[in-house]
């Protein structure tokens, strides 16, 4: 068997947000440790993977990227269906992406399992000369919806990483203590439990095993 064919489980998560935000690059800084200067925005939906180990568990982390606008939003039931895990993104410099964010919480309500992991990430903080929303409008917001937070930049991988094992870190827990029941009400979307705060949790990345599954722009 190839090696990038082997994992113990497999875990969906799905990068959401409006166009133009970096989720494309988040994806491939991500799983290819590359990012694209010229990226485009992607058409219809694309993915990669990598494993990730989590205890003696191989996780594959399917990372499924998608465009943000409207005339995609008919794939969207079957771009949600059996994702564990949500990076929901906006662009720190774009005021109205943060803005959007409550519209994209709307559709993991309808489409999205009860009990999925969802982590608010404000992008391209490299560009702190064009912030237009603040770490602590950001922090609050996701704080009042009950969300994990962090800040990113995909250009330079900050946070990038831990942003990706927090989120598979919690979806490792739930599963592993049986928390996701069919009959829960809610999103789940409490704080994902960080790596330090979680010292039993022994995290690292697996050897290289990435591939992009579409001939979708990055």
């Amino acid at each position: 068997m190839a090696q990038d064919e082997e994992y113990d489980q497999l875990f969906k998560i799905v990068l959401i947000g409006d166009s133009g935000v970096g989720k494309s690059n988040l994806l491939l800084r991500f799983t290819r440790n590359e990012f694209n200067l010229e990226s485009k925005t992607t058409i219809g939906v694309e993915f990669a993977t990598k494993n990730v180990r989590i205890d003696n568990q191989v996780i594959k982390a399917q990372v499924w990227d998608t465009a943000g606008q409207e005339r995609y939003r008919a794939i969207t039931s079957a771009y949600y269906r059996g994702a564990y895990g949500a990076l929901l993104v906006y662009d720190i410099t774009k005021q109205n992406s943060f803005e959007n964010v409550e519209k994209w919480l709307q559709e993991l309500r309808e489409h999205a399992d009860s009990n999925i992991v969802v982590m608010l990430v404000g992008n391209k903080v490299d560009l702190t000369n064009l912030r237009a929303v603040s770490r602590e409008d950001g922090a609050k917001l996701a704080k009042e919806r009950s969300l994990a937070f962090i800040e990113t930049s995909a250009l330079d991988y900050t946070n990038v990483e831990q942003a990706f094992e927090r989120v598979i870190s919690e979806i490792y827990s739930i599963r592993s203590n049986k928390l996701g029941s069919a009959g829960s009400q809610g999103i789940s979307v409490g704080p994902a439990r960080s790596i330090a705060d979680n010292p039993s949790y022994n995290i690292r990345v697996a050897e290289p095993v990435s591939k992009v599954k579409s001939n979708s722009c990055c």
